[in-house]
């Protein structure tokens, strides 16, 4: 299936500079939103703590559950609102620990109950975790991603050559960053499922690189003598329809996820779309420039030899 008619030559590395600026920008957005905010929100997965998600059958705000427990001295807590508005749910995280809660369930039960009535609450779950397991957590997540890497780059030398992997690895550390960065600057919480969809767009973004790289490997056996940027240009385009409606084929898989799959699966939803968008254009934009600048700056053996 062809949504992009064949023969197609779209100048696509004749915009590199104007593609590297505009994600230049951007990172350094999604940079300076970590270094304000101190880094990236952390869930209880990596910050410790305890979570607690509760459903009313009346309507409430958060104000109105903070002052209900504000006797029970659960220290610093943050209450927001879970999934849509007309649900009535809400997540109250507690900095205290498991060991300081004991029987957390029912305490809140009893002192929400006295404002709202007790049949009127629902205690629907109940997380805890230490900050020794939290901070064991961030870690073993930051080194599944960094094996992740050192395996691509691994894997792209022996497959491709050194400058096809280098190449891939700052497409892959340009979709990281830029999906951090979004969720910084919407103040949306880093938990282990956004690690699972970081690691997913590393792989959805490989794909597609390896796929133009591919291409490129195949006409440059084909057209030694002609200029690399043409080859690159050119097989960008050859892949182009294919690279379109597997983004897009997939997008619609992850736009049900985001818009049906409920609250629980929402961020990670939505950290796959940011992922998937991201992840074509640095495939197009930034894996492959990548290795026409390292020919520039260290030209190839076939290169040298003319």
């Amino acid at each position: 299936m062809e949504i992009i008619r064949p023969g197609i030559n779209i100048d696509l590395v004749g915009k590199m500079r104007i593609a590297c600026g505009a994600s230049l920008v951007v990172i350094i957005i999604s940079v300076l939103s970590l270094v304000f905010h101190g880094g990236p929100k952390l869930g209880i997965d990596f910050a410790g703590g305890t979570q607690i998600q509760v459903k009313f059958s009346q309507e409430t705000t958060a104000d109105g559950i903070r002052d209900s427990l504000r006797n029970m001295g659960l220290g610093n807590n943050i209450i927001q609102r879970f999934g849509y508005k007309d649900n009535n749910e809400f997540l109250i995280n507690t900095e205290k620990a498991s060991s300081e809660l004991e029987g957390l369930s029912d305490k809140i039960t009893e002192a929400l109950g006295a404002t709202y009535g007790k049949e009127n609450v629902d205690i629907r779950r109940v997380e805890m975790v230490g900050p020794k397991v939290g901070k064991d957590l961030r870690q073993k997540g930051l080194l599944a991603m960094l094996y992740a890497v050192i395996g691509i780059l691994i894997y792209v030398t022996w497959r491709f050559e050194l400058r096809y992997a280098v190449g891939a690895i700052v497409a892959l550390i340009h979709d990281v960053i830029i999906t951090v960065g979004v969720f910084s600057l919407l103040g949306k919480e880093f938990t282990l499922p956004i690690i699972a969809a970081l690691l997913t767009i590393i792989g959805y973004s490989l794909n597609d690189t390896i796929v133009i790289y591919d291409r490129i490997r195949e006409n440059i056996k084909g057209a030694r003598k002609q200029p690399l940027k043409e080859l690159v240009n050119a097989s960008i385009n050859q892949v182009l329809s294919r690279t379109v409606l597997t983004s897009v084929t997939t997008l619609l898989v992850v736009l049900a996820l985001f818009f049906l799959g409920g609250a629980v699966i929402h961020d990670f939803a939505f950290a796959l779309l940011v992922g998937i968008v991201v992840g074509t254009y640095s495939s197009i934009f930034v894996a492959s420039p990548t290795v026409l600048a390292w020919e520039t700056i260290s030209p190839s053996k076939e290169k040298r030899k003319e």
